[in-house]
Parts: structure tokens; sequence; C-alpha cells
């Protein structure tokens, strides 16, 4: 990676340049011309030419004096430090949503108005300060919630630095450092590595210690398996990670052999350094959820709509508060009331509270919580909540292919013996794709009498293996290279030879086969695997004493050193050039299948060490030159070969079936080569057998050159793009998201970490899943099965239906409210509810039925229909209109029971005098502040409860403290409405009739539990007093159900309309698809 031109650098030419124009020629330079050899390809340059660019020589490494001066042109070898924004500024960003900032005003205005007017208003104290500080209260939580959400995004970057190496062994000065401190190196560092270590910076090879060396670097590049490391240089100059063979990584580990190596990278200047600088680019530019953005944009026109009636509701009443005389026909003596101005002051304040559904993000939450749950008993573990509703409206699934399309575990598809003769051979099909012994059968095998072929194969497979399996909880875990795990599982399936059964061996040993083998066939010396010969071999001496060569690699290598073949009954016969090709033939129709082919072989006649017998033998002097490992395994007889894949899940087929169904692409997104996972796709339906794949399979690279890249992510089906890597991923991220799709991209390594943080949906993979992915990521599969990922885009789906279910039902009962408070101001009658009374319930009784509608059943066809949108609508104009209409009800209700108690004695035969209250004229309610005017007014006393109420000092107080009955009666009918109106919201459309109220058992523990706390604050005198309501009597409840029942009746008429608008729109659409 290039550097760029950083102050430093240009502190330095400063200084070469004066030092020049004042004779300093002597002056070295080196540091200035190091820093522009940061574009040096490595790779694709022999040693002496690295050396030479790099200015160090292997044997003797930097001087101490060079450090320094390359330091401080690149610095130390660690990772940006990314300060997050502060927390005051994190706080500030929580108020510039719209609702939050009315809500804001409201509180400030309503404690105001609390401080200097409490008692005139007709309120407590107490009460008339509840309100701002519930609200104050709200805003508080909204935002510790918040911050403590965003400050969670630096966590992938700190996990990407802990995978960094602490220490690394150095040469400097000719001396070689060990456990020298890693953020010290600088580039042209002579480094030396060894099994385990983790590489401290990028690297170019210089030479091998060992025979080989690999590295397993799949968390960086994607790819499956361990990949062999050579000194050779690249032919290309522009080649991509996984071709770089001459060079190690930053962050990767030695898993066998040892090296020296020259630092090319150090710092951000590493492929990870240029991870970490894409996560915290990707970390910026989070998006709101597609639910968020719905909520926000309801947010601004709910706050227009809110100013309009404000606005309104002021011009009504002008009249109250502000009046004039006209004097030759110009308005003069103006007489302005600031009682009466402060009173509709507070009607504004009632509007924004009763116009703004405050319980909602707690209800949001709480049922984002609870699909949390729900989909972690299906293995997929959600880290942000926000990310429960975004699945619902997925449409493309970007997918590693290892691990979570395939099982990740190597495991044995086909196993080729000898036949009787020469021009015959066996194919045996073995089940399982895991590495449970147990899981799938070798098809027509001889159980119990394996011919002495079969036994020769079974043999160099369990022996000539370095690879171990283990039984944890309910897994079988491996540990070695992939192939060697599998072809032990293989073993295991063969069983043992007849006469030796396997309940014989000690039954704790999952390996029990492999463990007979090695017990009769002792390993004595190893000739490990080098990339010059492509195999494996192993010195063994068996229980009669006599020593063979052992050996395993690739068929086409084995056959060139093989000179005979074994026959199905042990007959050793000359390898002759047709049986040759009849088994070349058969690798070339594996490898067609994606297979990788390892054949077996072996010799007894091993000549130096027929009694070879440790490092005390003259012949293990051959052993320690790699050199000499090809000689030492020619002569071979060849017995056989097998098959291996990664396969795919058993599940996944259907899982990508089921994607098709419910109208979401699946894009394959790996670092594997392209034939393999070419032939994945389309056994698992990403592709058809036969489908033309030309333009739909490309490399990252080929996808990168492409001019018009957007038309490629357009087409329909599926995709396939080989050899990613990160910024390919990141590229697709980008591209899709600009198009309006809704991304979710899997990934478990550090290069899927960028592009995991850009995506709509980050999927990390648990078992498998670099702590850097986890934390880049919003959800976790617990068993990194593709298929969970579908089963959580159907739950995301019904979480977001009851979401919206839940949303129509709040804001409907808000459009109620702010009807009752326009009616009351627009009426001119005192105000019925107040706002404390509005905080409860939005906050407290409309809480649980809205959480309970979370629990509403799925729809059976939720798979079955295409994504939503990410600009549909959260409330369409239909059901806008209906709740328009129920609402204009909740407000006719509230208000007009309020002027029932006032003015009549009975209701629907409902008698309303039992408490001695006086009755009055609605003109005389209408125009309650005029009383003082009226004469002769007089009022009785009256009860509530255990409650006295006189007027006799100041009559007029009757339409104020006296109004405490009516109030309840209000807010009783407002809460009872709500309650049944969350009947009506358990379907959009569907009658009661057809789906019960018992569907939904907890939307009915949900209305008990509103209706008990709406008791307790009517009868536990304390919060009573708080807000401002009194107990009511049994003709009282009876007419707070008469007025508030209907809204199920109005609601049921208004969904018999929506059916039949709908049944003639999807009959117009289906004779207009006739058509087409």
């Amino acid at each position: 990676m290039q550097l760029l031109f950083d102050s430093k650098l240009f502190q330095l030419l400063k200084v070469f340049s004066f030092m020049m124009g004042k004779g300093g020629q002597d002056v070295r330079c080196e540091a200035i011309v190091d820093h522009f050899s940061s574009a040096f390809p490595a790779w694709a340059r022999n040693i002496n030419e690295c050396e030479s660019e790099f200015n160090v020589s292997s044997d003797r490494g930097l001087r101490s004096d060079e450090v320094q001066r390359r330091r401080e042109v690149y610095g130390w070898n660690e990772l940006d430090k990314h300060s997050g924004p502060s927390v005051w500024v994190l706080v500030l960003e929580q108020f510039n949503d719209t609702l939050v900032r009315v809500l804001l005003v409201a509180a400030v205005v309503s404690f105001v108005l609390a401080w200097f007017n409490g008692e005139e208003s007709g309120e407590t104290g107490i009460t008339a300060f509840v309100e701002p500080l519930v609200i104050f209260l709200i805003l508080i939580v909204n935002a510790v919630v918040g911050v403590w959400q965003e400050s969670n995004a630096e966590k992938a970057l700190e996990a990407l630095k802990e995978i960094q190496s602490d220490h690394a062994a150095v040469r400097r000065d000719g001396v070689l450092r060990p456990n020298f401190p890693a953020k010290e190196l600088v580039p042209g560092d002579i480094v030396e590595l060894r099994v385990g270590d983790k590489i401290p910076a990028d690297m170019r090879i210089l030479f091998l210690i060992s025979s080989t060396l690999r590295v397993e670097q799949g968390s960086l590049t994607g790819e499956s398996v361990a990949v062999n490391k050579t000194n050779r240089k690249v032919d290309s100059d522009d080649s991509d990670i996984q071709g770089k063979e001459c060079m190690v990584f930053a962050g990767t580990t030695v898993v066998n052999g040892c090296c020296v190596c020259l630092v090319t990278q150090t710092g951000m200047n590493t492929e990870i350094g240029k991870i970490h600088a894409q996560i915290n680019e990707a970390s910026k530019s989070d998006d709101d959820t597609p639910l968020k953005k719905k909520l926000n944009e309801f947010g601004e026109v709910l706050t227009a709509i809110i100013g309009l009636i404000c606005a309104l509701v002021w011009l009504i009443n002008v009249k109250y508060f502000l009046n004039w005389e006209y004097v030759d026909g110009w308005p003069a003596n103006f007489k302005f009331s600031f009682e009466k101005c402060t009173y509709y002051f507070e009607i504004a304040v009632a509007l924004a509270v009763a116009a703004i559904p405050e319980g909602l993000p707690a209800v949001i939450t709480t049922c984002l919580a609870l699909g949390t749950r729900k989909m972690a008993q299906k293995n997929a573990l959600v880290r942000k909540l926000p990310s429960v509703e975004t699945l619902g409206c997925t449409t493309v699934i970007c997918s590693d292919k290892t691990g979570t399309l395939t099982t990740n575990q190597m495991s044995a598809v086909t196993l080729v013996a000898m036949g009787q003769q020469t021009n015959m051979l066996r194919k045996f099909i073995v089940d399982g794709t895991t590495y449970d012994p147990h899981d799938g059968k070798i098809h027509d095998w001889p159980i119990g009498s394996m011919d002495t072929n079969l036994q020769t194969i079974a043999k160099i497979a369990a022996v000539c293996n370095d690879a171990n399996i283990t039984h944890c909880g309910h897994q079988f875990i491996s540990s070695g290279m992939p192939t060697e795990a599998a072809l032990k599982v293989l073993v295991e399936k063969m069983g043992l030879p007849g006469g030796y059964p396997v309940s014989s061996t000690p039954s704790f040993n999952i390996l029990r086969c492999c463990e007979w083998w090695k017990g009769i066939e002792q390993r004595i010396a190893t000739l490990e695997f080098d990339r010059a010969r492509k195999s494996m071999g192993v010195l063994v001496k068996s229980y009669k004493g006599t020593n063979s060569l052992l050996v395993k690699g690739a068929v086409e290598s084995l056959l060139e050193r093989s000179s005979y073949i074994q026959l199905l009954d042990g007959s050793v016969v000359r390898l002759a050039e047709s049986s040759k090709s009849l088994i070349l033939q058969a690798v070339h129709e594996m490898s067609t299948n994606a297979l990788r082919c390892l054949g077996f072989a072996y010799k007894d006649d091993v000549a130096d060490f027929s009694n070879y017998d440790g490092e005390g033998h003259p012949a293990h002097k051959l052993l320690l030159d790699p050199s000499n490992y090809a000689f030492i395994e020619s002569d071979l007889i060849f017995a056989g070969l097998v098959g291996l894949r990664d396969p795919p899940r058993e599940e996944v087929y259907q899982a990508i079936e089921d994607c098709k169904a419910a109208g979401i692409r699946v894009m394959v997104i790996t670092g594997d080569n392209k034939e393999t996972a070419e032939t994945i796709c389309r056994e698992i339906g990403v592709f058809g057998h036969e489908e033309d794949i030309k333009m739909k399979s490309l490399t990252g690279k080929e996808f990168m050159e492409l001019t018009d890249k957007k038309s490629l992510l357009r087409r329909r089906g599926g995709l396939l793009f080989s050899r990613a890597e990160p910024k390919h991923k990141q590229e697709i991220v980008r591209l899709l998201k600009e198009d309006g799709e809704v991304v979710a991209m899997t990934g478990d390594g550090v290069n899927d970490a960028p592009a995991l943080k850009m995506a709509d949906i980050g999927i990390a993979m648990g078992v498998s899943g670099t702590e850097v992915a986890k934390e880049a990521s919003d959800m976790v599969l617990a068993d990194d099965n593709f298929s969970t990922i579908v089963a959580a885009v159907g739950e995301g789906r019904s979480i977001y239906n009851n979401m919206k279910a839940f949303i129509r039902y709040m804001i409907s009962s808000n459009i109620g409210e702010v009807a009752s408070i326009f009616l009351t101001a627009a009426l001119g009658i005192p105000e019925g509810l107040i706002p404390v009374q509005l905080l409860w319930v939005n906050l407290v009784t409309d809480g649980p039925p809205a959480t309970a509608l979370g629990f509403n059943p799925p729809d059976r066809n939720i798979m079955k229909k295409p994504p939503r949108r990410s600009d549909d609508s959260l409330i369409s104009a239909w059901i806008l209109f209906r709740y328009l209409v129920i609402g204009l009800y909740v407000g006719i209700a509230t208000v007009g029971v309020f002027i029932i108690w006032y003015t009549h004695g009975s209701f629907l035969g409902i008698n309303l005098t039992g408490d001695g209250h006086t009755l009055v004229t609605y003109q005389q309610l209408s125009n309650w502040d005029e009383c003082h005017t009226w004469e002769d007014f007089k009022v009785s006393p009256f009860t509530a409860g255990s409650l006295n109420f006189s007027f006799d000092s100041n009559p007029c107080d009757y339409f104020q403290s006296g109004k405490l009955k009516a109030m309840t009666l209000s807010l009783s009918v407002l809460v009872a409405i709500e309650m049944f109106n969350s009947l009506n919201a358990l379907s959009e459309d569907v009658s009661l009739l057809r789906m019960p109220p018992w569907v939904n058992p907890y939307l009915l523990l949900a209305m008990s539990v509103s209706f008990g706390l709406h008791f307790l604050i009517l009868y536990v005198p304390f919060l009573a007093q708080v807000f401002g309501i009194v107990p009511l009597s049994l003709n009282e409840w009876l007419l707070v159900i008469a007025v508030a029942f209907p809204v199920i009746l109005i609601d049921e008429v208004l969904k018999f309309v929506g059916r039949c608008i709908h049944s003639k729109g999807f009959e117009r659409q289906r004779l207009k698809q006739k058509e087409n």
C-alpha cells in the first residue's frame, strides 16, 4: 500500500533540500527513498532485488541508527487509535429527532407553567410538576440508551488490535533478538518465524528454514485451508492476496515450518491496517433502519400537524384572551388576559403530549428484545436490536461459501480402489458431511471382509496422517489439516479387517480404527510434505518387525513415482500406461466435480531404511535433507485414491428455494477458487445444473474491471464472486445499497469486517468467526448455518408485521387524544384531559397491549411474499383514513362523556345523579369562563368516593376543581376505548369473528394488566390525587363501557369496506396480468 505524503515527509524533504544547498551532498537520504519504496511489489521481485530495495542484508539486519530514521517516516508498527465522538456529542445527537425536540419544548413550557401557574390552573402542585418531570425522564432514558448503543461501534476496531502480534524474533546489528516488541518493527527488518508464531507485519519470505511453510490466513482471505508458502517470486505485479505465495501477512499464523522474512509494510500500511481503516470508514456511514426512517418521516409530519392544530386552537380561542374595540373603523383599546393566554398555552402543551406516542420507543425496544429471544432459539444471536426489524425487509443476502453454505468440514465423497485386473477400478460412494464417524456410510461396502487393497488404503490413510478429532458437546472438532481429518473419518467408516471387531478397541476413543492401525504400524520417521513433490510419507515398523514406507499426496505426482499397482487381492503388478490413463481419467472426473483428489501408495523395499530405528541409524542423515525425499519415495506401489470436498449443508438447498419464493436474491462471495465455488452453487440451487453462468460467475478482479457494475448486480437470479478480497465485498455492498437494496452480508474472517459493518445486516459466524467479525456484525449465527439466516428473515418479517400492528394501534390512540383536546378547545368547554393523564395513558396503560401485539401469530405465507420495499409506507392512505375515523370517535366519546356528566341526569337508561352533582346546560358549560357574570348561579355539594366537594364560596370553581369526576369519566372512556381498539389491531383486515381475541392470549392478559393499573390510580388516594381523578361508581362504569364499546363495531365496518376495496384491487391486477 502506497504511503501518503504526511507532514514528517515534508519536514525531511525540507531538511534534505537545505543541507544539499549547503554542500551536504554526502547526507544520507535513505529514509526518503524508503518512503517511496512502499509502492515496491516485493512479491514480484527476487530476493536480491528486495534486499537491495530495502538496503538490508538477511544475515545482518538493520543498524540501530537506520531503524530510528525509518521510524520517523513510517511510525510505529501499530494500528491507529480512532477517537470516537465524545459522550456529550453522542448525547446531543440523541436530540436530533424531531419528536424528541417537540417533547423537550413541551417539557420546558410545562415546567414554566407549573412553576408560575400551577394553582391557578386547577392542579395541585404535585400534579403540575409530575408531567414535566416524566417527560424529562423519558428524554433522559432515550438519550442513555442511544449513547450506549452508539458507543459499542468502536469495539470492532479494538478486537482487530487484539489479533496483532506482541513480539517477534528480529535480527538487528547482526544479532537475533527474540521476544522483541513487535510495535518497534520498521520496513526492512529481518524477522524469523516459527510454528505457532502470529505474524507481526506484512513480510516477504527470503528463505525457508524447514522444508515446508504453511500459514493459516483464512481469516484474512477466506481460504478454507492453511496455504503453503514459498520464497519464489510471483510473475504478476498486480496479484491478489491469495496469489502472493511468497508473502505473509500481519495477524495470520504459522501452522507449519520456519522461515526468515523481510518486513515490507507495517502498521496501517499492512493488509490488516487497510481493513482497520475500512472498518472505521464503514462505521461512519451507518444508516438508519427502514423503520427508523419511517418513524423519522412520521415525526416530521406529526410535528407539522401539531403546529397546525395548535395554531388553529389559538385562532379559535383568541377572542378569549385578546379582544379590542373598533374606533373610527380601526381596532383600539386592546385587552389581553395573561391567565387565559397561559391556559391555551397549556392546551398547546397537552396537544403535543397527546400527539406524540411517548411509549412507542419503549414498546418497540421490548418487542425487538422479545424478537431476539425468539431468534436465539433458532441459533441467530442478535447483537443490535434494530437488526431484528431490518431483517424483515432484506432483499439480498450476500453469503460466504465456506462454513456457511458448506460445513467447513472436509469429507470423503468417493473412494477409488483397484480391481481384480489392471484395467478395472472400483468406486465407492461415501455419505456424511461432518467429522462425526457415524455420520453416513460407504455404499456397497464389504463390511467385515475388506480385501487386501482396501486394507492398504485404510492403513495409509490412518497412519500417514497428523490430524486428530475430538468430541466436544454435540460437535466433532478437528485439529490439523482438514483433508487429513476427513481421511481419519473415512477410516472409521471403513471399519477393521475381518476377525478384528471394532468393539475390541477402547470405547472412549472415537478414532478407534485409526488407533488400531497405528498400533500395528508404528511410525518411526516422517517425510514432511513439500510443494515440489506434493506428497507426505512415513516410515513405519509393522508388528512383524519389518519396515515399509506409506505415502499419500497428489495423484499425478504419485503416479510419476510409482512403478507398480496393487490389485484387489494384494498382488502387485507393473504399472502400465493403460492403468495410469484409467486412474487419471477417474481423477479428471472427480476434479470436474470440484473434488480434491489424494492418492495412496507404499513400498516394502525401503533399501537403506529396512532396519531404520531412529536418529542413531546411519540412514538418518538422508532424512535431514528434504531434497532426498523424492528419491526415497520412488518405485512406489500405487494402491488407490479418494475424492474429498467441503460439502454443502444438507438444509441449504431448501433454504435457497425459500429465498427464491420470498423474493430474496442470493449472492455468493467467497475467497475460494472459481471452479469449486461454481460446483457448490449449482449443487445448492443458486444456479441451475444446465444454466449458463458465464456472466453470473466472476472473480472479484473481473468484477472490478467491469464498466457497468450495477447492471450485473441487477440481474435476476443468483450471482457468484470468487477470489474476492475485502475491497470487492465492500464495493458490492455499496452498489447494492445505492440501488435501494437492503443487504445482509455474512462473514467470518477479519477480511469480512468492513463489509459486515457497511451492510444493513452484518452476520458473523459464531463457531468459525473471528472476534473482529463478531464485533463488526449485527447478528451472530450460533451454528454457522445459512438456513438459520433464512429462518431469521422470516422471524424478522413476522416481528415487523406485529410492530406495524402496535404502531398503528398507538398512533390511532394518539389521534383520538388529539381529537379530544381539539374538540375541547373548539367547543370552549373546560379541559377534560390534562397532560399528566395523557402521559399515563401513552406510557403505561397503552404499553402492555401494544407489547402483547408483538406476540401475534405469524402469517403462514410470510415467506411466500416478496420483501417489502424500504420506501414502503408505514401507514397507507386507507389505514390513515380508518384511524382518523376511529380517532374522531375517541374524541367525540371522551368529550361527549364529559358533557353528559355535566348536562344529563341519565344516559341510555343509566342514572348518573347518585353523587348529587348539579346539572348545567350545554350553553353554560361552553361559556364557563363567563360564570362570574351569571346571576343566582349556585352549585350543590356532591361526593366522589370518600371526597366531598362544596362550592359555597365560589360556585364558578365547579368548572375547575369540580370537574374531577367528569375528567375521570373522560380518562376512563379513553382507556376503555384503547383496550377495545387493541382487539381491532389483531389484524389489519380480518374480522374479530374470524380471528377472535384468544388467538393471542397475551393480549387478553395485557388488557387485564392495563385495566388493573387504571383501577390502581383510581382507587389509591395518593395516586388519584397525583393524576387529578376520583373513584367511579358502578353506574358510571356502565356509562364508560356503553360509550367505549362501539369502537369495535365501527372498526368492523371499516375492515369490511377495506376487504372489499382490496379484493377489487386484486381482481383488477389479476385481469391486467391475464391480459398481458
